[in-house]
């Protein structure tokens, strides 16, 4: 568990912050190299386990949101590319000229995104090569993802096993119409809902799926597939929506978690580091819940890399010290007023040093 301490991003380890850190975790020095050799002799088991742990410990603070109240489970399925130095990183080979890991990735989200799973691998993994292992077989889950999942064979699969899902629709995809089609409003968002069977010949679908094409006169139109015959078309794009949090998610990891340098060249430290900046985030997310903090999760991090070694107490007064909030400029009163001194050739004051208009 010492090594979490090490994940803390963009703190600077001179000479007095990398000794009391050493005297709060109980380690002499500290250095790249001990902390590389570590990450690549600590058994990955180890760190999914620790993760693991984390993870129950969040979802038994969490509890149930609205959201799920209201819609039911909601899981976003994903993958990112960490781009790798191909010279170093051999064996993540990706294309002729470049390395990296993929991070497939299950996102449980209720109003607070939290990761349910995750799988890393080589970047040239395709995505739905690990769908099968991200799918969350439930009756109250609802997994959400994106095109690059679609697989026939897997959704006839799911429709048999109960397992539902929303995902889009590709735009070249073969479809044949059932007749099917459900009453939408006429100035509404939704332009259709229809029901489909997806794929011809040997790649036709056996089971029927559910098609809602929305236009929000915002985006361009786009079409969600599912096999979610009780929900309204509504509440499907709103919940398709939702799919937004993952890629959020990945933003917030490559920019304040420390995965844009590696301190180990093997592939078991890659993956425990990866796993420890999970580790971080949902450690994050555990303090932000025990003491119920509003404000969001940076800045929320950026309070404990201030106040790393203080006492608890010091850091949750300072933590919930209500910040001043800045005043603002009435620029219109202060144009108004300045007009009509003028009109009314009220102009002394302008060879007088103490006056301040901002005061109005």
């Amino acid at each position: 568990m010492d090594l979490i301490f090490f994940h803390v991003p963009k703190m600077r380890f001179d000479c007095r912050t990398r000794d009391n850190l050493g005297q709060a975790i109980g380690l002499e020095s500290i250095s790249h190299s001990q902390i590389s050799r570590r990450l690549k002799t600590l058994p990955i088991k180890v760190s999914e386990m620790l993760f693991k742990d984390v993870l129950n410990k969040v979802a038994q603070k969490k509890g149930y949101g609205v959201i799920q109240q209201r819609l039911g489970k909601l899981y976003m399925i994903d993958a990112s590319v960490i781009s790798l130095c191909l010279s170093r990183y051999p064996w993540a080979v990706f294309r002729k000229t470049k390395a990296g890991v993929k991070m497939h990735l299950r996102l449980s989200f209720d109003g607070m995104a939290v990761p349910d799973e995750v799988i890393i691998t080589p970047a040239k993994t395709a995505d739905r090569k690990k769908l099968d292992e991200l799918i969350v077989v439930d009756k109250d889950a609802l997994n959400i993802f994106d095109r690059g999942y679609i697989d026939y064979r897997l959704f006839d699969e799911y429709c048999r096993n109960g397992v539902r899902f929303v995902t889009r629709l590709k735009n070249n995809a073969v479809v044949e119409f059932t007749g099917v089609e459900r009453p939408v409003e006429e100035d509404g968002i939704i332009e259709e809902d229809v029901d489909i069977i997806l794929g011809a010949n040997s790649r036709k679908m056996e089971h029927t799926l559910r098609v809602v094409t929305i236009d929000d006169n915002v985006n361009e139109a786009f079409s969600i597939l599912t096999n979610d015959f009780d929900l309204s078309a509504e509440e499907l794009g709103e919940i398709y929506r939702y799919r937004w949090q993952i890629e959020l998610f990945f933003k917030w990891l490559k920019q304040h978690a420390q995965i844009k340098h590696f301190y180990g060249t093997s592939e078991t430290a890659v993956i425990n580091q990866l796993l420890l900046a999970l580790m971080t985030y949902c450690s994050l997310i555990l303090l932000k819940l025990e003491i119920e903090y509003t404000r969001d999760l940076l800045t929320l991090q950026r309070m404990l890399i201030a106040c790393l070694f203080e006492n608890y107490d010091s850091f949750l007064e300072k933590l919930r010290r209500r910040r001043k909030r800045s005043r603002r400029i009435n620029y219109d009163q202060i144009y108004k007023v300045t007009e009509h001194q003028i009109m009314n050739e009220e102009m002394d004051w302008l060879n007088e040093l103490t006056y301040d208009p901002v005061i109005l």
